[in-house]
C-alpha cells in the first residue's frame, strides 16, 4: 500500500543520503534510506514509496536498471534520477524508463521535491544560451557507447576504436563542463 508520504532514498554517499533524508524528513515525509540495489527493492517491496530518488551510479549498479525494478514493484512512484555524471543520453534514458525528472548533483532537498511535485512542464524553463564544447559531446558519446556496451569498458573501446587503457582514463575524470 503506498501512503502519500513515503520517500525512498537510494544512493551509495552516506554523507548525502542523511543530508538528504534530514531535509526531507523536516518536510514530513516518511523517509527510507537504502545504499545498494538490492536494498532498495527490498524496502520498496515493504513501504512501496510515493517518491523516490535514484543515484544513476551506484557502487554494484545503474540507477537505470533499478529504476525500472523499482516502478514494477511501485507503479505509482514518482522517481527522479540523480546524477554527477550527466550526459544527454542518460538523461533521454532515465525518462524513457519512467523518471519523472534528471537532476544533476548537487542537489538539495528543495530541487528534488519541485521536481517530484512539478504538475506539468514549464515552457519557461531557461535553455541554454552557449552549445555544449567539443569535449562535453565527446564525454557525452562516451557516455552513451559504454551504456550501449552494457558498461563493458572493453566492448565500449572496441566500438570506440580506442585501446581499453585510455578508455578507463578518461572514465576516471569527472565530465567536462559544458
Amino acid at each position: 500500500m503506498t501512503s502519500a508520504n513515503t520517500f525512498l532514498i537510494i544512493d551509495d554517499d552516506e554523507l548525502f543520503c542523511r543530508v538528504l533524508e534530514r531535509s526531507i524528513k523536516r518536510r514530513g515525509y516518511d523517509v527510507e534510506v537504502a545504499h545498494t540495489a538490492e536494498d532498495a527493492l527490498l524496502l520498496a517491496n515493504r513501504h512501496a514509496p510515493a517518491y523516490a530518488t535514484v543515484d544513476l551510479k551506484l557502487e554494484r549498479s545503474s540507477g537505470l536498471k533499478l529504476l525500472p525494478e523499482l516502478l514494477r514493484i511501485s507503479p505509482h512512484c514518482k522517481a527522479v534520477i540523480l546524477t554527477g555524471y550527466s550526459s544527454i543520453s542518460t538523461a533521454v534514458e532515465a525518462i524513457k524508463l519512467g523518471a519523472v525528472n534528471y537532476l544533476c548533483k548537487p542537489v538539495d532537498a528543495e530541487d528534488v521535491l519541485n521536481s517530484l511535485l512539478q504538475t506539468a512542464p514549464d515552457p519557461d524553463a531557461e535553455i541554454a544560451s552557449h552549445p555544449p564544447s567539443v569535449n562535453r559531446l565527446t564525454w557525452e558519446h562516451i557516455q552513451r557507447v559504454l551504456q550501449e556496451n552494457d558498461g563493458n569498458i572493453s566492448a565500449a573501446a572496441r566500438s570506440l576504436g580506442m585501446h581499453r587503457r585510455t578508455l578507463q582514463r578518461k572514465l576516471q575524470k569527472r565530465p567536462v563542463k559544458r
